[in-house]
Order: structure tokens, then sequence, then C-alpha cells
């Protein structure tokens, strides 16, 4: 293979141990597990991860706007307003207007019959995840995971910050 002149060919000399670099090690565990879902629920149902995922957010907070689900879930409001416009024309969520701009989502029964269908694809997810660990172990898990979480509002402060840093330099 014959490189471009401008190539890099050699590994750099500081770089991230990909071994131990945790968000690493987070992010493959989520795609995997996002994955396998998505490909299950497609498959078996036409729809995917992210519509589970609303569907899921409404079954445990039934009234919930979009842009609560969006917090909530941690998903970008685009995408939770496509899923949504898909399940409401699927006929598995209703929409309720507010006097304001906000609409409250519910699930219909038929929602909740897709919403108990596909539940058991995600938990095996989290069966096959953590089948090695002792309950002790899942509980210091998700006790480790919820402090990470914590921290999300100091990164995206921290973003939001930097940004500001560049635009007055």
């Amino acid at each position: 293979m014959e490189l471009p002149p401008d190539a890099v060919a050699v590994p750099m000399p500081t770089v991230i141990d990909s071994e131990e670099f945790t968000p690493r090690l987070l992010a493959l565990l989520s795609n995997n597990l996002v994955y396998r879902e998505s490909r299950a629920l497609r498959t078996r149902f036409g729809l995917g991860t992210n519509d589970w995922r609303v569907i899921s957010a409404i079954g445990i907070r039934p009234g919930i706007t979009a842009t609560e689900i969006s917090e909530f879930v941690a998903m970008n409001k685009a995408i939770v307003s496509k899923s949504v416009g898909v399940l409401t024309a699927r006929r598995l969520i209703v929409q309720v207007e507010d006097t304001g701009r906000s609409r409250h989502l519910f699930l219909t029964p038929a929602g909740v019959e897709m919403h108990d269908a596909m539940l058991p694809i995600s938990m095996r997810g989290q069966e096959i995840l953590l089948a090695d660990l002792s309950a002790e172990d899942v509980s210091r898990l998700n006790e480790l995971l919820r402090r990470l979480l914590a921290h999300v509002r100091e990164l995206q402060t921290d973003e939001t910050d930097e940004a500001g840093d560049a635009e007055r330099a």
C-alpha cells in the first residue's frame, strides 16, 4: 500500500489507553446493547430503540412531554419528536394539548400492549450484561453509575464554559 506523503503511519506518542479509558468502555457497552436491542425490536415490531425509549418513558411517566422525555432519556429533541410522530401514526401514543405549547403524551391500549411486548427484549439485554455479577456487584455498579451520571451536568457546564471562552478569544 502506498501512503500519501502527508500520512502519519506511526502511533502517536501520547494516546488514550483504550483498555482503561472508561468513556470508551461505557460507549462499547452501550453501543452493543443498543445494536442488539434495536435489531430485535425492528425485526419483531418495526420500531427501533429510540421508539422503545419513548414508549418506556411514557409508561414510567404518563403525561410526560417530548422535552421532558428528551431530558429523561438523554436523547436529542429532534429524535424524540420523530419517534413521537411514528408512535402517534401507529396509534401507540396520543398527544393531549395543554394551555401552552406543551403536548402531554400517553400510551394508548395498543401502546401498553406494545410496551409489554418490547420490555422483555430490553430486560434480556440487561440479564446478558449482568450475568456474571452478584446482586451486590450489580447494586454497587448501579450506585457508581448514578454517581457518574451526577457529573454529567458538570461536563455540560464545562462545554458551555469552553465554548464561551473560545468565542471571547
